[in-house]
């Protein structure tokens, strides 16, 4: 016998589809979702394989819809990741703390949300992360992006993602950047 060293195989853990919903209303809204979503990809565990189109919607608070708070830009980008939910929800917290997420009320206005809406089709609740997301039913502002990575989306147990974002009754605006202000030609 050889003094070989075999390691021991390891069991790799499958890559699988998983939905974040990604919102920010302070600061530069639309650089920070983009270089949110760079730092996602650059997670290990994590690829990032699509991103929805930008929409603009009303700050939602507690009470309802805030019109005076910041509008939200709202994106939603499909992922696939080799992280269980918890490790997943772990690294989608460090990046919004590394872009300066405040977590001081419920539902206020913050820099940068990344919610895990969807994970390989799972439905869990525990103390931490109930799956899926437990408003995205409701939310246009989750939805409609999400149709654009997705048309054939299902929401798990409840159902065609279509469906449910032509009942939704939040607004949804494509987002369109300001003209740049230059002097006219």
């Amino acid at each position: 016998m050889t003094g070989a060293v075999h390691p021991k195989p390891q069991r790799l853990r499958p890559a699988v589809p998983a939905v974040l919903a990604l919102g920010a209303n302070l600061g530069d809204r639309e650089a920070t979702i983009r270089a949110a979503v760079a730092a996602l990809d650059a997670v290990p565990g994590i690829r990032v394989e699509r991103l929805s189109s930008l929409y603009e919607t009303p700050a939602l608070k507690v009470d309802g819809v805030d019109h005076d708070a910041p509008a939200y830009l709202n994106a939603v980008t499909g992922i696939r990741t080799t992280l269980g939910p918890t490790a997943l929800l772990d690294a989608v917290n460090a990046v919004e703390n590394d872009f300066g997420r405040v977590r001081d009320e419920r539902w206020g206005d913050r820099t940068l949300d990344v919610d895990i809406v969807d994970f390989d089709g799972r439905q869990s609740h525990d103390e931490r992360l109930t799956l899926p997301h437990p408003r995205a039913a409701e939310r246009a502002f989750v939805l409609v992006p999400w149709l654009d990575v997705d048309p054939d989306a299902v929401l798990p147990g409840q159902g065609a993602v279509a469906e449910l974002a032509a009942r939704a009754t939040d607004t949804v605006t494509l987002y369109a950047p300001a003209a740049d202000q230059g002097d006219p030609a």
